[in-house]
């Protein structure tokens, strides 16, 4: 079954992911991040500059997209449908909506900023997975 973690009180959700991959990326494992495609586009474009010395390798991947072979062992794919980067361990979600296809992952890592409406949306995704007899891990960030 899938480990569900919720990091709240996160002030800046993009700078945050960026931090997460850039960690998962140097421990070699591989993930996968779901959002609306605005929300993708944005992270996108932090990767690429989020370190001043280099760059968090990705690939950004179209609801209908394929990746070209070589892509395929990219450490982190930003894709608009989870199943896309089902072979990946790890999915984080910057979603409002519960995640969609989260089963097929080892690991579920939601972010919530300390954004009102954000927590909420968080609470009832909270609800969904915990009422489908998921575990979840509740981690605080602080400053």
């Amino acid at each position: 079954m899938t480990d569900v973690e919720f990091h709240f009180n996160v002030p800046d959700r993009q700078a945050y992911a960026c931090r997460l991959l850039r960690k998962a990326v140097r421990k070699g494992a591989g993930v996968a991040v779901t959002a609306p495609p605005a929300t993708l586009d944005e992270l996108d474009r932090l990767l690429w500059t989020f370190e001043d010395t280099g760059f968090l390798p990705h690939l950004r991947l179209a609801a209908n997209a394929a990746p070209a072979p070589l892509q395929q062992r990219t450490p982190i794919w930003l894709v608009d449908r989870a199943e896309q980067a089902a072979h990946l361990p790890v999915l984080v979600y910057l979603g409002e909506q519960p995640a969609e296809g989260f089963g097929s992952f080892e690991r579920l890592i939601e972010i919530v900023s300390t954004d009102p409406s954000e927590r909420e949306s968080a609470r009832l995704r909270w609800r969904h997975y915990a009422s489908r007899g998921y575990a979840i891990k509740r981690h605080e960030v602080t400053a």
